[in-house]
């Protein structure tokens, strides 16, 4: 019988946008009666727990009312984000420990029939913390104890868009220098599958390297067409990975009718307005 994985993702939960609450209410309703055997969500859970405690409990209170085994990997919205040239919220020491505090570690290594399943923390890859080493080392570790098992990993932010070759600074993946640290180690053993979130699209498609790469959509809230460009499928859900102890796997996404499909370019008083594509 294949082991069956809800990844859910980007649910950003405050008590401040009850629309995303209501959201995330519809999509644990569903997945309480389906009982998968495990739920991951690859981040954003939080509408702003880089700054906000209330943001963070309110998002461990919501995971713990699924009932369910969950693990989390943190998204820009939960611990900061890369060092980039105008990064409002970069990832620091102060708000890695407020997600520790809140929800628990920002890696995990969880062994299920057949697969190692590695979460990492793409938000730190690009700083100077003392984790983003620690977290690499922690990874050779994790790589070297497989076993033989499949590999999947997850974490926020893709490790590209279309090609591991991609040079560009981006706020969309994961950047170029620790993305090939990372490659590195994955590739003389090659996962089946990266599943990520952030993008707020749903895509499945292999990429240079012949790397699976697996998007989850949100389940809080697209952004539209005027504000960010389509590159995969822009809807609500989540991702049903059915893991085979062979190491064979089939991933589907999973639509449910009672998820709203909000527009954060329309919803200014949320983030602030969207910068609007040019025409």
């Amino acid at each position: 019988m294949a082991f069956r994985l809800a990844q859910i993702s980007d649910t950003h939960l405050s008590a401040r946008v009850p629309a995303f609450s209501a959201n995330f209410d519809h999509l644990a309703e569903h997945l309480r009666g389906l009982r998968p055997d495990l739920v991951i969500n690859t981040g954003d859970l939080s509408l702003d727990g880089a700054d906000q405690d209330e943001d963070l409990a309110l998002a461990r209170s919501a995971h713990d009312g699924l009932g369910l085994d969950w693990l989390a990997v943190p998204g820009n919205h939960d611990v900061g984000d890369d060092p980039l040239p105008g990064c409002r919220q970069p990832a620091n020491a102060e708000r890695l420990a407020r997600w520790r505090r809140h929800i628990g570690q920002n890696m995990f290594v969880q062994d299920v029939p057949g697969w190692r399943l590695i979460g990492l923390d793409s938000q730190i890859t690009a700083t100077t913390l003392p984790d983003a080493e620690a977290q690499m080392e922690a990874l050779v570790r994790a790589l070297e104890g497989a076993a033989g098992r499949a590999l999947a990993i997850f974490l926020h932010k893709p490790l590209c868009q279309e090609r591991m070759d991609e040079m560009e600074s981006t706020y969309w993946c994961v950047q170029s220098t620790p993305r090939h640290r990372i490659l590195d180690l994955l590739m003389p053993q090659r996962p089946a599958f990266v599943a990520s979130g952030h993008v707020h699209q749903w895509r499945d498609r292999g990429v240079s390297e012949g790397l699976r790469q697996i998007w989850a959509p949100s389940a809080a809230f697209i952004v539209g067409d005027a504000y960010q460009e389509a590159v995969g499928e822009k809807q609500l859900g989540y991702v049903e990975h059915a893991l085979h102890a062979d190491g064979s796997f089939e991933s589907r996404l999973v639509t449910l009718p009672g998820l709203v499909l909000h527009d954060i370019g329309e919803m200014p008083e949320v983030y602030g307005p969207q910068r609007r594509l040019a025409a």
